[in-house]
C-alpha cells in the first residue's frame, strides 16, 4: 500500500496524528473534519495514498465513493441537515490542502451562505467527539 511520511491523513492512518474515527474498512478510512464549516463535517479517504482524482485508480474511488456514501447517510440520519455536499477538491486552484485525495461529507444549512473555500476555524473537540459518537451509531453495514 502506499503510504507518505509526510502527509498528514497518512500519519492519522498509522495511528501518529489522533482524529474522530467514524468508520474503517479494509481500504478507507472516515473521520472527522477537526475544522468544521457545520456540524457533522466529515472527511472520507482511502488508505492507500495518492494525492488527487487524476492519480486514483478507479477501483479505489469506487471503494471510497461508497464509503462517502454510507457516511452521507449516517450524517443524516444523525444529524439531519438541511442539505449535504460531496466536495472533493484537486490542486492549489480547487483549494485542496491536503494532497490524498479524500471526500468532505459536508452538511449544509439553509441560508448558510458557504462559500467552496469557506476557511479554516477550529472546532470544539468535546463537541466534535460527540458528533462522531451520534454518527458512528449511525453508520449501518
Amino acid at each position: 500500500m502506499s503510504h507518505d511520511p509526510e502527509c498528514i491523513f497518512c500519519k492519522i492512518l498509522e495511528g501518529a496524528i489522533p482524529a474522530f474515527k467514524l468508520y474503517e474498512d479494509d481500504d478507507t478510512f472516515a473521520f472527522m473534519d477537526i475544522n468544521p464549516l457545520h456540524d457533522g463535517h466529515a472527511l472520507v479517504i482511502p488508505k492507500e495514498h495518492h494525492t488527487n482524482i487524476f492519480e486514483t485508480p478507479t477501483e479505489v474511488l469506487t471503494t471510497l465513493m461508497a464509503t462517502t456514501q454510507r457516511i452521507a447517510k449516517a450524517v443524516q440520519n444523525s444529524i439531519a441537515p438541511d442539505g449535504i455536499n460531496i466536495l472533493q477538491a484537486n490542486g492549489h486552484g480547487a483549494a485542496q490542502s491536503v494532497f490524498h485525495i479524500h471526500f468532505h461529507v459536508l452538511p449544509r444549512k439553509n441560508g448558510d451562505d458557504a462559500k467552496l473555500n469557506w476557511g479554516l476555524r477550529p472546532g470544539d473537540k468535546d463537541h466534535i467527539e460527540q458528533l462522531a459518537d451520534k454518527i458512528r451509531a449511525a453508520i449501518s453495514d
